[in-house]
């Protein structure tokens, strides 16, 4: 009886031992056929680490190949959430260091990922004193941070490019797609610790961006911004611009704005300072516009440059209304009313011409339209259709009201004068080149179209020469070469409409050497202070920036002295 029981029990506990022998064949049959693929997925996520390999941004050079725009590696820092267990010891530990706040880390490290940014593009500093804290579920991948080496310089020009280096202003945004490259990935692998290993299972090399070499030179971009610089904060005023070109190819030597902004420090810089007002302001240009009408009355042999016209001592009462000169003046020769700017000798001749043939040579010089500039922003100003055109438009249209211009329309129209009568396409970019300096892009200088002939812009110089040896530009005269020019002081329209008598745009367009000019000038002053014409306030920019632009282009040592004044 007692043997019967202990069999019986015998084989109960056998029973049970195989019924569980036999679930767990079972399990291992299911997990094996039908789990095998979630679970070797499962271990390869804890196991392999997805990374993407970051291709280097292009460079970004002057026309001389001076880097303006480059990269420098850095550390970016990461975190496995699911890997730390005191998460409040490494946010006491990592506060002091990185400078966030408590929040931020919080949130971050209580997120249920194997991986999450905690910080992107470290200081070296901040690096090191973060790897010698030695804390598990930590780590860094290096990334590359955009370094502007000449922080303020071109500025407006440049741009500049975000945290994932996405180009955001500037060449960098409209080149995004040769600068960007193309990412690449690895997937690494890690340990029982999820310590990444310098071993790597699977990899895509990236591409890295093409490099961008400017028509910008250095030296003249800064010979630029420091004359213009000098004349903001002297007469206190609310913007200004300049650019320097090459009269004959369109190139653009120097383009620079105030106010301005450091490239390295842009987080709370405005959209307002960042604006290249250069390309995006419209503005009425004054008598600098007279340069349009006066060649046409040249080109359409409606006047000579000694035809008199009584300017009705200073007061000239047309198209309902009275037109005033500057200064009084009586009989003035063709020549004398563009070098005296008078607004009543010009509107005389813009009669001569008529609307239509006023409003053609506008369009003609490229003003109306956009010139198609390689960088994003530029507008296309503002001119009236003759048929909108009222009794008055004929008196204040010719002499630079009741259209609106950009400080580039400007560089490009006094440029047509320089060359002999080309209208020529500005462009800001030379090349686009890969990594081994192989030339991908090339621009070259196109001609839009012919305005006048090179016989009207040589008389039209020849005035030009006279406002500096004579009339309104005597302080544009440049020391040891011969210029040409036109000043222009505009008033500033208020919201009702009406024009202010207390802001103006000041400015000053033109050439040097005359006879053969090697660069043309445009330096524009919003709303000065002290003074608000434009022989005043930009003549003299004007000037500085042409005699010491132009020893240096025919390979005259500048002295330091003159350099850091």
């Amino acid at each position: 009886m007692y043997i019967s029981n202990y069999r019986r029990r015998c084989e109960a506990v056998f029973l049970l031992f195989f019924i569980f022998l036999l679930l767990c064949v079972g399990r291992l049959f299911f997990i094996q056929f039908f789990r095998s693929d979630y679970l070797t997925a499962i271990a390869k996520k804890q196991h392999n680490q997805l990374v993407e390999l970051e291709p280097r941004r292009g460079t970004i050079y002057d026309c001389n190949l001076k880097a303006q725009a480059v990269n420098m590696s850095m550390d970016s820092l990461y975190a496995v959430p699911n890997a730390i267990k005191n998460k409040e010891n490494v946010i006491n530990q990592l506060l002091p260091i990185l400078g966030v706040e408590r929040s931020y880390l919080q949130e971050r490290l209580n997120r249920k990922k194997s991986f999450i940014w905690l910080a992107r593009k470290l200081t070296p500093e901040k690096s090191a004193a973060i790897k010698k804290l030695n804390i598990k579920g930590l780590g860094f991948v290096k990334e590359t941070k955009r370094i502007y080496p000449n922080s303020y310089l071109a500025s407006h020009v440049i741009g500049f490019s975000g945290m994932d280096n996405v180009g955001l202003e500037g060449v960098e945004r409209g080149f995004n797609n040769y600068l960007k490259g193309v990412p690449g990935w690895a997937i690494f692998l890690r340990d029982a610790r999820l310590k990444k290993l310098d071993i790597w299972e699977k990899m895509v090399v990236p591409v890295d961006g093409e490099d961008l070499v400017l028509t910008i030179d250095e030296v003249i971009q800064y010979i630029a911004e420091r004359e213009l610089d000098k004349a903001f904060k002297t007469f206190h005023a609310k913007g200004a611009s300049i650019i320097v070109m090459d009269p004959h190819t369109g190139r653009i030597l120097a383009m620079a704005n105030r106010p301005t902004y450091d490239l390295n420090n842009h987080s709370n810089v405005s959209k307002d300072t960042m604006r290249n007002r250069a390309i995006c302001d419209l503005f009425e240009p004054g008598s600098v516009f007279k340069i349009v009408t006066a060649s046409a009355a040249l080109e359409e042999k409606k006047v000579t440059e000694e035809d008199v016209f009584y300017c009705e001592n200073g007061a000239y009462r047309v198209g309902g209304r009275i037109l005033h000169d500057h200064m009084p003046h009586g009989n003035l020769t063709f020549r004398q009313v563009i070098e005296e700017s008078s607004n009543i000798g010009t509107v005389k001749v813009a009669q001569l011409l008529g609307p239509d043939t006023v409003y053609r040579y506008i369009k003609a010089f490229g003003f109306g339209a956009k010139l198609g500039v390689d960088i994003s922003g530029e507008i296309s100003g503002m001119i009236i259709p003759v048929r909108s055109w009222s009794k008055s438009s004929i008196t204040a249209i010719p002499m630079g009201q009741g259209v609106g211009v950009t400080a580039l329309q400007l560089a490009s129209a006094i440029s047509v004068i320089a060359n002999g009568g080309q209208l020529m396409k500005p462009y800001i970019i030379d090349s686009v080149r890969d990594n081994q300096g192989r030339i991908i892009k090339q621009n070259k200088p196109v001609l839009i179209h012919k305005v006048i002939s090179v016989d009207t812009a040589m008389r039209i110089k020849k005035i030009l020469t006279g406002v500096i040896e004579e009339g309104t530009g005597k302080l544009a005269k440049v020391l040891g070469f011969s210029a040409a020019g036109k000043t222009g002081t505009a008033q500033k329209l208020e919201a009702n409409g009406t024009y202010s008598h207390d802001k103006f745009i000041a400015s000053f367009i033109g050439f040097s050497p005359a006879e053969d000019p090697l660069l043309t000038i445009v330096v524009t002053v919003d709303e000065p202070h002290g003074s608000h014409f434009g022989g005043v306030v930009a003549a003299p920019v004007f000037q500085k920036v042409a005699s010491d632009v132009i020893r240096y282009l025919k390979g005259n040592q500048i002295p330091m002295e003159v350099i850091a004044q």
